[in-house]
């Protein structure tokens, strides 16, 4: 087996078990909900305020990136929301 094969393996293997694992992490209820707070029309007004590219919060939209400290406090800055409540609304569950 080749090193391009194992790669491949090993992400095959990281996509079940992500697949596999229940994840609370539902970002869209975050991202809408600041986008609603500060009157913004979308993710790209988003990102402007943010001062973010726009790939991080595509990729955070699309559960591909998860909310780091760094975005998390940014975003309490700029919206005066408390941390707390944007943790809480990042892992609010959709049911």
């Amino acid at each position: 087996m080749n090193v391009r094969q194992k790669k491949l393996e090993m992400i095959e293997a990281m996509n079940r078990a992500r697949a596999l694992e229940p994840s609370s992490f539902v970002p869209n209820k975050l991202l809408d909900t600041l986008i609603e707070k500060m009157s913004l029309k979308n993710d790209a007004e988003l990102c402007r305020v943010l001062e973010v590219q726009p790939p991080i919060i595509s990729k955070i939209r699309h559960r591909k990136l998860a909310v780091g400290a760094t975005i998390l406090l940014r975003m309490h800055e700029k919206s005066e929301m408390p941390i707390r409540e944007l943790k809480e609304l990042a892992s609010t569950s959709m049911h």
